[in-house]
């Protein structure tokens, strides 16, 4: 008998452990051009990080902070260009990060020009 209060116990956990990794539904807007059911916070982390950084409104943005570390949020404003500047410097100064260091922030790399020029 103890053995089934074990096994339902299990059971509970693992539908909980798959319920927080679904994203919630108010979401969903942000997430227009791919399959939002398939989202999972932990494996599709860095887009959803970027996604929700750049275009998150105060819900999404506490759901976010909730979720994801300072360390995680920090890693990706330092080696991703794919966030808008206007982001990356606002999450540098709230997390305190030299701007010298947020990639998105630093010159543009610029093409060697073929063919003719002038």
């Amino acid at each position: 008998m103890v053995w089934i209060y074990s096994l339902v116990y299990a059971i509970m956990i693992s539908m909980n452990q798959a319920k927080k990794a679904q994203l919630p539904e108010y979401l969903r807007p942000y997430f227009w051009d791919v399959n939002f059911d398939l989202l999972n916070f932990k494996k599709s982390k860095t887009f959803i990080l970027k996604r929700v950084l750049d275009r998150g409104d105060i819900r999404a943005l506490g759901w976010m902070r909730r979720n994801y570390t300072n360390q995680e949020i920090e890693k990706l404003i330092l080696t991703t260009r794919d966030i808008s500047p206007k982001t990356a410097n606002f999450w540098a100064l709230f997390l305190g990060i030299d701007k010298r260091k947020v990639v998105c922030l630093q010159k543009p790399y610029s093409r060697i020009q073929f063919g003719l020029s002038s």
